[in-house]
């Protein structure tokens, strides 16, 4: 999952986006609505997390031009603006969701999870291969009914995967999935997740590898 955190206290920012990480997910940070504009023209985000106190303007702003768009990515407004019409406002404006600060980390990723069923939005189906069931929403794993335990990049990698098996998935794709755009990728970085993966699952015996296409990307292929 690849989220975009609107938010201009940095700390606050920095520790979301570590806690995030530990659950697998990816979040590219902005302090500023016209870059957070701009990501989301280069970038597809599952969901946008959202300050309303921001220092080009006020967070509700960049709801309307978003979905001027034609885009229905779920949106979270965080903020300590949490007043009972100022949430009205927030949901009105198109907010899917609207999360008072303080807030628990574990609160966020279930309101996560319950945008992300909605109707509106693109919930993946289960991927099975070989001996594996991948579930791409919840980053999670299974051999034969078993949880599989992977770190966290290499699960990113297999999802990623996953999600477009039996097809080439570009280098470039794999990265933006396993790394945020603020982070500098190691030019063998990918290539050291992919190996030790490729270890992994043929220790599993999980009749699921992953195949090298020269100069382009890699493939997950079923060897059932």
């Amino acid at each position: 999952m690849r989220l975009l955190l609107v938010e201009d206290e940095r700390e606050l920012a920095s520790a979301m986006s570590a806690a995030l990480s530990k659950h697998g997910i990816v979040t590219d940070h902005t302090t500023h609505l016209a870059d957070a504009l701009e990501l989301t023209l280069q970038n597809i985000y599952d969901a946008i997390l959202l300050d309303r106190r921001l220092p080009d303007g006020e967070g509700l702003s960049f709801i309307a031009r978003f979905r001027q768009s034609g885009s229905d990515t779920p949106i979270i407004v965080l903020t300590a603006r949490n007043e009972p019409l100022e949430r009205v406002e927030g949901l009105n404006t198109g907010a899917d969701d609207y999360l008072g600060k303080p807030f628990l980390i574990e609160e966020l990723l279930a309101r996560l999870r319950a945008v992300l069923r909605r109707p509106q939005a693109l919930v993946e189906p289960s991927v099975v291969i070989g001996r594996l069931t991948i579930d791409p929403l919840n980053l999670t794993v299974f051999l034969n009914g078993s949880p599989l335990d992977l770190p966290r990049r290499e699960l990113k990698v297999l999802v990623t995967l996953a999600k477009r098996q039996g097809k080439t998935v570009l280098r470039s794709a794999l990265e933006s999935a396993v790394y945020n755009y603020e982070e500098e990728i190691q030019s063998n970085a990918l290539d050291a997740h992919i190996s030790r993966l490729r270890k992994r699952l043929a220790d599993a015996e999980a009749q699921a590898s992953i195949h090298t296409i020269r100069g382009i990307g890699y493939i997950l292929k079923d060897d059932a």
